[in-house]
């Protein structure tokens, strides 16, 4: 009775865990296909990425300061780290 009562644990588990993945990868295209549509809006309004920073991380990448501006942006707006470093390099420019 324990190793029945042990495998429907376990194959529960799994069906659970697998519907989670599931729906986690089915959110990640959505958010993905949602950030390229506002990027795409941004664009069509002629609105600069620079203008959606804040002040505090545009002036420490002018400054130099890219690590505390990547972690500064990061904390912002929840980005990622390659995210943050491309933002930096364009608002050094």
């Amino acid at each position: 009775m324990d190793v029945i009562t042990s495998l429907l644990v376990v194959l529960v588990g799994l069906t659970v865990t697998a519907a989670l993945e599931s729906r986690a990868r089915r959110l990640d295209r959505r958010m993905t296909r949602l950030e390229h549509k506002v990027d795409l809006l941004l664009t069509q309004a002629g609105v600069p990425d620079h203008e959606l920073v804040p002040a505090e991380v545009a002036a420490l990448a002018r400054a130099g300061e890219d690590i505390s501006a990547m972690k500064k942006y990061r904390e912002a707006t929840g980005a990622g780290l390659l995210e943050a470093k491309e933002m930096v390099d364009r608002l050094k420019k």
